[in-house]
């Protein structure tokens, strides 16, 4: 409906509407080299690495989702370099989204769905790694949109290295 006496717009928008269908562990693994290894605390001086890759796909009913959080997390001992541990999550959650434009969807389900999975992750990271023998490591809140934004740029990128060398 739009009004006419003064001219705004006034149609109404689909209301945006998400709810969180399921969630669940798709894959989970911990290796301990630690403990495989034999090594003293004293030896062990962690740093940490986060790797975090995203996906999405439409599930066959209608205005359903399904997106996957990758979380792969390395402690690495900085006196030799070794591998400490590596534990890989990936964790999942089904959607019901209605009202997200079509053109907005794509980064609606990479940045809106992986943030309302995040808390779930972190707990599941924290305790898997406190069950690992290891202190509890407690993920950083992850920047979805920035996440999103540099996937982007890198596939222009590549776009366009690969344009520059067909040319």
């Amino acid at each position: 409906m739009t009004d006419q006496a003064n001219g705004a717009d006034t149609t109404e928008q689909p209301q945006l509407r998400m709810n969180i269908l399921a969630q669940f562990v798709r894959d989970l693994s911990f290796e301990n080299n630690v403990a495989l290894k034999g090594l003293q605390a004293a030896d062990i001086q962690p740093e940490m690495q986060v790797q975090v890759s995203l996906d999405a796909k439409k599930r066959a009913q209608d205005d359903q989702y399904e997106v996957i959080s990758k979380f792969k997390v390395t402690a690495t001992n900085q006196t030799d370099n070794s591998t400490l541990y590596l534990l890989e999550v990936d964790y999942g959650g089904i959607f019901h989204i209605e009202g997200v434009p079509e053109d907005q969807l794509h980064p609606f389900l990479l940045i809106e769905c992986p943030r309302q999975l995040f808390p779930f992750v972190r707990r599941i990271v924290s305790d898997v790694t406190r069950d690992g023998g290891f202190p509890p490591f407690n993920l950083e809140v992850v920047d979805f949109v920035a996440l999103y934004r540099a996937e982007l740029a890198r596939r222009q990128q590549s776009e366009s290295g690969e344009q520059a060398t067909l040319s």
